[in-house]
């Protein structure tokens, strides 16, 4: 998370520079390349080792971190637009599958009982990892420029690397004969087979697509926000790495207090319907507001900006633990191959789904609180199908509560 961290705000400070009408073509080439890699992922999962599956996924990102770098020096003279799609093409794809991977590996080593005793403390280190990220950037922007942070973030990646490898041999010896290690088997099909056949991974899948158009209607939003009030990368970065500061920041004290008392005291099932009304009051306030400030600490800071920190930092603190601890419930094959068709390819789609629509609405003269107005009742249908996927009757029985 820290290696990623340092990155987004350099990929986000590119979307800044072009504006929200830009997102519809950036997502656009994020969903075929989701959808070429998707098969070839499933198939490399159901034929390769574990950990010879971690090495050289991580290794191919620390690699293409690296291979970044001269591009981004040239920023100028290559243009904020076809290095955007390049990098934030990349990037997504980074995100996407070195983080499911890392939470299939841990649903795959955790059962259920012992993943609501412990992912919320695993995410915590994940969001300090994502503020770590965002303080390396904010010391070292200014200091050295925008490209040398991918040389750290890929140092960043590999230290990660090493700890995963060294975790998925400990679990092999521990538990020998498991299975934990080898391959997964079946086809490369399989995850997006088992979306028409699985209840649950529909249910996943509808509440990553709600959930993505709340925080990707967030992102356009506050995409021209940053186009019209920072001037250069350096001020786009230092903003979007405020955010996401603030962001990690709230997730932290999330998992450190309600989200780990609600997984073991309450079950999954209310981790994820409690965001999904924060998501309502939220938009409900911004279509009520337009573009409304709130005071901070003396400051004046858009309600666009708390919006986005507040959804994605329960998205993050809350959601994300409470949905990977319900993968821990269902067949092994579903919590690399289906997991992974969700949270990459059924993602890129509502992203490219949410910012046509979101383009196309502006152009018929819809303003922000109409977008924020129909973001709301997306938020709601989020909290009803939350709520189907927390009791899922697909689910295999929870193990006992531990008090």
């Amino acid at each position: 998370m820290t290696s990623y961290y340092i990155i987004r705000p350099v990929r986000d400070q590119l979307i800044g520079a072009v504006g929200s009408a830009s997102l519809p073509l950036f997502y656009g080439v994020v969903f075929v390349m989701m959808l070429l890699l998707t098969p070839a992922f499933g198939w490399l999962v159901a034929r390769f080792q574990r950990r010879r599956l971690l090495g050289w996924s991580y290794s191919f990102f620390v690699a293409c971190l690296l291979a970044f770098v001269p591009a981004f020096a040239a920023q100028d003279r290559i243009g904020a637009r076809l290095l955007g799609v390049m990098f934030f093409a990349w990037g997504s794809v980074f995100n996407l599958f070195v983080v499911s991977l890392f939470w299939s590996f841990m649903a795959d080593i955790f059962t259920s009982g012992r993943a609501r005793r412990v992912f919320s403390l695993i995410a915590l280190g994940g969001m300090a990892g994502a503020i770590f990220g965002p303080l390396v950037t904010k010391l070292l922007v200014r200091l050295v420029g925008v490209a040398p942070l991918l040389v750290v973030s890929a140092l960043a990646l590999g230290c990660a690397m090493a700890l995963l490898l060294s975790l998925s041999a400990r679990n092999e010896q521990a538990r020998p004969g498991v299975g934990g290690g080898d391959a997964v088997g079946g086809s490369m099909w399989a995850g997006v087979r088992e979306l028409w056949t699985r209840p649950f991974l529909r249910y996943m899948a509808l509440l990553m697509l709600f959930g993505d158009g709340i925080g990707t209607l967030a992102y356009a939003l506050v995409a021209d926000y940053a186009k019209a009030n920072f001037v250069g990368n350096v001020a786009r970065t230092e903003f979007y790495n405020n955010l996401d500061l603030a962001t990690n920041t709230l997730g932290a004290l999330l998992q450190l207090t309600l989200t780990r008392w609600l997984l073991i005291r309450r079950g999954a099932g209310w981790a994820l319907v409690l965001p999904a009304l924060v998501n309502v009051s939220l938009l409900v306030m911004v279509a009520m507001s337009d573009h409304g400030a709130v005071v901070i600490s003396g400051y004046g800071v858009s309600l666009l900006a708390v919006m986005m920190a507040t959804t994605r930092g329960f998205a993050y603190g809350m959601t994300k633990p409470a949905s990977d601890a319900l993968y821990t419930r269902v067949p092994r094959e579903t919590r690399y191959k289906g997991k992974n068709f969700v949270e990459t390819a059924v993602w890129r789609f509502g992203d490219l789904a949410v910012t046509s629509a979101v383009s196309g609405l502006r152009l018929l003269g819809v303003g922000v609180s109409g977008l924020a107005l129909a973001g709301a009742g997306v938020a709601a249908l989020a909290t009803w199908v939350s709520a189907r996927a927390g009791w899922s009757p697909d689910l295999a029985p929870e193990e006992k509560r531990i008090a």
